[in-house]
């Protein structure tokens, strides 16, 4: 560990908290990242299943932080179209590149290539990361917190904050509550062959059951991210792989043609978390620390992310301004805004996982209106916006 005085601490080397620490440093702040496992090497021919859409302003963060290159030079799947339709019938939303007058989407990137791709940019920014041993106390005094870690190491500085996901050490240590919501359901995740070009789009199918989506890959593969019951992914989990294939099939209305497992299938369960608050004291959360969403709409990640873009753009003015870059004034204009965005993209997620799971009459004849309604140009544009984050 380097022997400067730190500035900040992060806890969690995942995504959001890499990308924290690299945006704090690239600011001349000096900072620790901790973590207690150093994540693995990424390999090409093992394709991580865990993968993101990753939105246009995500991609400008990671381009900010001078990691987006290496990720698109190595494998990241643009996708330049998405098609939304329900199970109950009505006519499919559509978003495209021709009508909204971009280049693209966004794109379908890996979790284990971001992760390899950030930490390779904190080692080449000095970044001190330490690694080996879990976060076991947090001290705080008038001055700073000091994080202690299982080996005994003691590391301080005036601020830390976790990244540490849904499991927070940072926020259990802390004693932040949350409001939370099981699903008592799981996102199952797998690759697959499909027997038609995916074109370059992204599917998603709503069926009583939960949503399914269908993300385009590099290499002609597709994603999948199916959310079922608990006891219903159970199942497909351990059926064979052809009837799963013929399953998959008829619940995707067979867009992309037979689809073909070409990896192992995990799932993982799906709950709504929301912590009762993202600013504690000298600690802040961020990430799924703070805030756990439903996978329909594909935010998880990206909500993450602009809580660090948030934070740094809040630095930055501060620093404008000759003001103290981590100062009271600005962790709590940023925990007031990320805390009021955040809050309602769970639960926006959330009402559209209840009306879309239901298959009553009346819900069902609504859904078709909605989905009408949403293709009309004002109303498509501002939904493509709102989840670019632009």
């Amino acid at each position: 560990m380097s022997r400067e005085r730190l500035d900040a601490l992060v806890v969690g080397g995942g995504i959001v908290g890499a990308a924290l620490a690299l945006g704090l440093r690239q600011r001349g702040l000096a900072v620790a990242l901790v973590e207690a496992k150093a994540p693995a090497p990424w390999q090409a021919a093992r394709p991580d299943l865990r993968v993101y859409a990753i939105a246009p302003d995500s991609e400008a963060l990671l381009a900010r932080l001078g990691v987006w290159e290496a990720v698109r030079g190595a494998r990241a799947q643009a996708y330049t179209g998405m098609q939304v339709w329900d199970a109950g019938g009505g006519r499919p939303l559509r978003f495209d590149t021709g009508a909204l007058g971009v280049p693209r989407l966004g794109h379908i990137v890996e979790h284990g290539l971001l992760v390899d791709r950030l930490w390779a940019a904190l080692a080449a920014a000095g970044v001190p990361c330490a690694t080996g041993a879990a976060l076991e106390a947090i001290e705080e005094g008038e001055s700073g917190v000091v994080a202690v870690l299982a080996d005994g190491r003691r590391l301080a500085a005036p601020r830390l904050f976790g990244a540490d996901g849904l499991h927070s050490r940072v926020r259990t240590l802390r004693g932040i509550g949350t409001h939370e919501h099981d699903y008592r359901a799981r996102g199952l995740v797998a690759y697959l062959r499909p027997g038609k070009p995916h074109r370059d789009t992204c599917w998603q199918r709503f069926l009583p059951t939960g949503p399914l989506a269908l993300l385009p890959c590099a290499e002609g593969r597709i994603s999948i991210v199916w959310s079922l019951p608990d006891a219903e992914a159970e199942r497909l989990l351990t059926l064979a792989p052809g009837r799963f294939e013929a399953e998959l099939g008829r619940a995707s209305d067979r867009v992309l043609g037979p689809l073909t497992l070409d990896s192992e299938r995990v799932a993982f369960p799906l709950r709504r978390l929301l912590a009762e608050r993202m600013l504690d004291g000298r600690v802040a959360l961020l990430g799924d620390a703070a805030h756990g969403v439903h996978p329909l709409a594909g935010q998880g990640v990206n909500l993450g992310l602009r809580d660090v873009a948030g934070l740094l753009d809040g630095i930055d003015a501060a620093k404008a301004k000759r003001r103290e870059a981590l100062s009271d004034t600005v962790l709590q204009r940023w925990a007031q805004q990320r805390v009021s965005e955040n809050t309602v993209a769970a639960h926006a997620f959330e009402a559209i996982h209840r009306v879309y799971g239901n298959d009553a009459p009346l819900p069902t004849a609504l859904r078709g209106w909605v989905l009408a309604a949403a293709n009309l140009p004002p109303v498509n544009r501002l939904l493509w916006r709102r989840a670019a984050g632009l």
